[in-house]
């Protein structure tokens, strides 16, 4: 796995005074998020739907595996700036409970129903809580390609009513909401890099098509009177630019990320 990629920015929440859950700007938030147009415009909103929801501290992961042995993980943060740095540090995404819990679960649940599984979770839980999540939030946001993109939002407080009471149900169903815009957000922004990065054109998105409908490259060539070796030639050009050994993990890359 390689080290924790984010692009996260830091920002503390102003404390003290009641929470205040306000449902009507962060369902504003919602449509705003999706339209928005840049990182900071989406970090922006994101601290504005934390203190919306009442809640002391936020954030949010992101994470795609798109290698056995490669992960990225894009983050956003919305509170003391120390934990998104220790997180990175610790290499706590190897190691956190809450994105364990968004990997098989699709449901919103309290940090406090769920049962660490290592010592290292239990160190994840104690390093959280002294950065305003000490009572949380957890919002999974799954995707349509399972295991392989997770994103899940945390919700922090340092009161155990903060994600309790007659208000809680509200506050659940918004942050839902809020992790899939948010997931939807990120996966978007992705997928633009990755088409910039790499170059990828439109024959070359056709062609991973025609392999994901089963094709060969006869028949591809066939249907684009080419020979079956310049299918063969053109697929090895696709795949180096994904970093794919073959064509099959082109195409699974290029799923993941919303290419196909």
């Amino acid at each position: 796995m390689r080290p924790l990629h984010s692009t996260s920015d830091r920002i503390e929440l102003a404390s003290g005074g009641p929470a205040m859950v306000d449902n009507a700007r962060v369902l504003q938030i919602l449509s705003l998020i999706t339209d928005a147009r840049s990182s900071g415009e989406v970090l922006s909103l994101f601290r504005e739907a934390v203190a919306g929801l009442g809640a002391d501290a936020g954030f949010f992961l992101s994470c795609l595996r798109d290698h056995a042995t490669r992960t990225s993980v894009r983050s956003l943060w919305a509170c003391d700036p120390a934990w998104p740095a220790e997180y990175a540090a610790q290499r706590w995404f190897e190691h956190d409970p809450w994105l364990r819990y968004a990997s098989s679960n699709a449901e919103p649940a309290r940090s406090s129903n769920l049962v660490c599984s290592s010592q290292k979770e239990v160190a994840f839980i104690r390093a959280a809580a002294e950065h305003g999540f000490a009572f949380a939030l957890i919002a999974p946001s799954p995707s349509s390609v399972g295991l392989s993109r997770v994103g899940v939002l945390c919700l922090g407080s340092t009161d155990l009513e903060r994600f309790a009471g007659e208000k809680y149900p509200q506050v659940r169903v918004l942050a839902r909401a809020l992790s899939m815009e948010l997931h939807h957000s990120i996966a978007k922004s992705m997928r633009e890099e990755l088409l910039q990065g790499v170059r990828l054109t439109e024959a070359d998105l056709q062609l991973l098509r025609c392999e994901a409908a089963g094709h060969s490259s006869k028949v591809i060539g066939a249907a684009m009177k080419l020979e079956a070796k310049t299918i063969d030639s053109r697929f090895q050009r696709v795949n180096a630019k994904l970093g794919a050994p073959d064509r099959r993990t082109a195409v699974r890359i290029a799923r993941l990320y919303g290419l196909l």
